[in-house]
């Protein structure tokens, strides 16, 4: 039986309670797991199979808003805007073959407690207390507002709810993620990962499926017909280099130094959630959940493919038909909604809003889980208690995962635009990504060369933000130009520091060299070390490692398109890349330790 007048039926309802139920069961079933000790409710006892933790990584970087933003981005400048988030795959699979087994073998609980393994001194102290609040709080609660906000978009359009009544709903639903989280830890999160993920993309990949074979669309065919005559270049994989175009569904047009930008620089020098350099955050902390450096490896290797291949086609498409279903809108995001709301049966429509919960549950739980680890190992054990027991520690994790909560949802009230935050996260931390991946392969790095590429590049973009109140039409105050700016001041800034600065006491550089025994430049710390002695390096296998992942990933990513579009011809040759890839890249990890030594 349906109601009337509701644009959900009882079948809906019924969906989405099921849902929720599950969701709550599988937090309770690992509650027990998690409150053994830190280690296993923030890292999950270490054991996670690299496919759990892989699917996870996925999940959590599949937020409420993944969907809209690739929308607005295909509207806009048709399947090659998607390039504007592909240029990170770069940096993924360096983390995946020069940083994973690291992380792994580390034995470190978060990002921010390597930083006392591999420092010395009070520096080493004050920057981890710094990034702890910084990062697990800060930075923290501007990814938990821009999904939030993302959120109460989804239930304003769909609904047709005002603000307030959005943000009500979303706050329920966050509390929901709080109370499971806090009760099972980070097996607990990864389970209903793992659940919600596959929920996620079976809503996504339905709803493409009734839109593309709609008879508005007529199915793959017709998809292309009506493009072609409305902007053919829509469809093209490939940005052009040059001046953008004003309609929709124009190939992403950009300038050299954008280009530049997006696709020689980002990937490697600015921090952003997901996509860290060297990794970090919940990617970092997914991979010294595993269970050996084989399975981090791994699940980081799976993470980047499915990220990149598997994922965006869906709402690729989607984003195609708006061009033609919805060519008016003053904001593409809303296609996406307006697509649930005209394509989808009852049933199938409470299916997709649980889809869209269930991305927003996965991403909500990971900051929680991942901000609360900071907080506690970083700031209030180190620093406020150093003698707490595991159950105070536990508590302790359990309050911060609420407290995170109630801030982020007081934050995402003063959120108005999540392109600001995306434009935030992605200057004001360029340049630090060169720090974060050279620490582990010169031994010359110290504290206060991490101190300054976290501090300069946000003095940098915060005067150039000054000055461009008084120059708005300056070429150098806005992106591109900014960002290389702060690059360069960055890099500039930390080398000088570097110099000016002594080195990290011998003592605990050799007590990181010994324990992680990373590759690179370490001599004078390997002619100390009565453990591990100079040893082949295996940079240029990783490099070849690193470059044919790349090629394989890219290649599987263009094959599967081109199959989609039936040009099947195109999608042998990528498939042919791929498969070629994929032998050098298995090839020259027999050369490598990387998966165990």
């Amino acid at each position: 039986m349906e109601t009337t007048n509701s644009i959900l039926s009882y079948w809906d309802y019924g969906i989405i309670v099921l849902y929720f139920a599950l969701t709550l069961w599988i937090g309770l079933r690992y509650a027990a797991r998690a409150n053994k000790d830190m280690d296993s409710f923030f890292l999950g006892g270490r054991g996670l199979s690299w496919l759990l933790a892989g699917v996870s990584m996925v999940a959590t970087t599949f937020a409420a808003d993944t969907p809209l933003a690739v929308n607005e981005l295909v509207v806009k400048n048709g399947i090659s805007g998607n390039w504007l988030w592909w240029n990170f795959l770069a940096g993924g699979m360096l983390t995946t073959f020069f940083f994973a087994n690291l992380w792994r073998r580390s034995g470190v609980l978060t990002e921010v407690e390597l930083i006392e393994l591999r420092y010395s001194g009070k520096a080493a102290a004050f920057l981890r207390g710094f990034k702890a609040v910084y990062l697990g709080l800060f930075l923290n609660m501007l990814v938990l507002a821009w999904v939030n906000v993302a959120m109460v978009k989804i239930l304003q359009g769909f609904f047709g709810l005002s603000g307030d009544a959005a943000l009500l709903y979303t706050a329920a639903a966050m509390l929901f993620v709080a109370v499971y989280s806090s009760l099972s830890g980070l097996l607990g999160v990864a389970m209903t990962d793992a659940v919600q993920f596959v929920i996620a993309m079976f809503g996504c990949i339905v709803l493409a499926y009734l839109v593309v074979n709609s008879p508005q669309i007529g199915g793959i065919d017709g998809l292309q017909t009506q493009l072609l005559q409305l902007q053919p270049s829509a469809l093209s994989f490939f940005p052009t280099i040059g001046e953008g175009g004003a309609q929709l569904g124009t190939t992403l047009a950009i300038s050299i130094s954008t280009f530049v930008a997006h696709i020689a620089f980002q990937w490697w020098a600015s921090w952003y959630p997901g996509a860290e350099p060297g990794g970090g955050g919940y990617v970092a902390q997914r991979m010294m959940s595993t269970k050996s450096e084989k399975d981090a490896v791994y699940a980081t290797l799976f993470f980047q493919i499915a990220h990149y291949c598997i994922r965006p086609w869906p709402w690729i498409l989607v984003g195609l038909s708006c061009i033609i279903l919805y060519p008016n809108l003053k904001d593409p995001q809303m296609g996406y909604i307006l697509a649930m709301k005209d394509f989808l049966p009852d049933g199938i429509r409470g299916l997709l809003l649980v889809a869209f919960f269930a991305a927003y549950m996965s991403t909500i739980a990971t900051q929680l889980n991942w901000g609360a680890s900071y907080l506690v190992n970083d700031l209030y054990h180190r620093f406020m208690n150093p003698k707490a027991n595991d159950q105070e520690l536990l508590w302790a994790a359990r309050i911060a995962t609420v407290l995170l909560m109630a801030v982020g949802l007081g934050v995402s009230t003063q959120i108005q635009s999540i392109a600001g935050v995306w434009a935030f996260l992605i200057e004001c931390g360029a340049g630090l990504g060169s720090v974060l991946i050279l620490r582990w392969y010169w031994w010359r790095i110290n504290a206060w060369s991490e101190i300054a590429a976290t501090v300069a590049p946000l003095v940098v973009f915060g005067t150039i933000k000054i000055l461009s109140v008084y120059y708005p039409d300056h070429a150098y105050l806005s992106f591109p130009n900014s960002y290389f700016i702060t690059i360069g001041a960055t890099v500039l800034t930390w080398v000088v520091v570097t110099f000016l600065t002594p080195p990290t006491d011998t003592a605990t550089l050799l007590r990181f060299y010994e324990k992680v025994r990373p590759d690179g430049a370490w001599k004078p710390i390997q002619a100390q070390s009565k453990t591990h002695k100079s040893r082949a390096s295996q940079l240029g296998s990783l490099l070849v490692c690193w470059l044919s992942a790349v090629a394989m990933t890219y290649s599987l990513l263009f094959g599967l398109g081109s199959l989609i579009f039936k040009h099947y011809g195109t999608a042998a040759i990528w498939a042919a890349v791929a498969l070629v890839s994929f032998v050098v890249l298995r090839s020259m990890l027999s050369h490598t330790s990387v998966l165990g030594d």
